[in-house]
C-alpha cells in the first residue's frame, strides 16, 4: 500500500478519528512518520489537559506499521510491550515523530538471520508546540524471520 493511502485510511480509523489523532506525514519509503494530537473538548481529562490514553494511542501502531513493509513478508512483526512516562501536562497541539534508519534495519536483519526472535526497543518523545517534552513512550516489538517453507 502506498504510504499516502495508509495515512488517509489510518486517519479514518475510529481510535484515531474519535480521539483527534492525526498522521500528518508518512514518508513514501515508510521510514518516517509524524503524528499530531490537538487538545479538544472531547479528548481532555478532568483537569483540562491531554488524556493520557490519547497520548499513548498516538504512538501505538507506528513502528509495527513501518517495519512490516520495510522488512517484507518474510518477517513476523508484532508489538510486544509498551510503557509511558508522563513528564508534563499536555496542552495545545502535541507531536510524535517516528524514524527508522539503515542501521536499525541492518541490526534487525542481523539479529533475526538465523530465525531467532529479536525484541528491538524504540523510544518516542511526545513534545508540545514549544518542543517541550510532554511524555516519553518506550515500545518493544517482536521481530522474527519466518521459517522457510520446504
Amino acid at each position: 500500500m502506498k504510504a499516502n493511502t495508509l495515512r488517509r485510511l489510518i486517519n479514518l480509523w475510529p481510535p484515531f478519528l474519535f480521539t483527534g489523532i492525526h498522521a500528518t506525514r508518512i514518508s513514501p519509503d515508510y521510514r518516517e512518520v509524524d503524528c499530531q494530537l490537538s487538545l479538544r473538548w472531547y479528548n481532555r481529562n478532568y483537569v483540562g489537559t491531554h488524556f493520557g490514553g490519547s497520548l499513548f494511542a498516538m504512538t501505538d501502531p507506528w513502528y509495527m506499521l513501518m517495519l512490516m513493509p520495510l522488512l517484507g513478508r518474510d518477517y513476523f512483526v508484532w508489538d510486544q510491550q509498551a510503557g509511558i512516562e508522563f513528564i508534563a501536562p499536555g496542552r495545545g497541539k502535541v507531536t510524535a515523530r517516528f524514524r527508522i534508519d539503515d542501521a536499525m534495519l541492518a541490526e534487525i536483519r542481523e539479529r533475526t538471520a538465523s530465525g531467532e526472535k529479536y525484541l528491538p526497543q524504540f523510544v518516542i518523545d511526545i513534545v508540545d508546540e514549544q518542543n517541550e517534552l510532554i511524555a516519553r513512550v518506550t515500545k518493544t516489538l517482536y521481530v522474527r524471520k519466518k521459517p522457510t517453507k520446504r
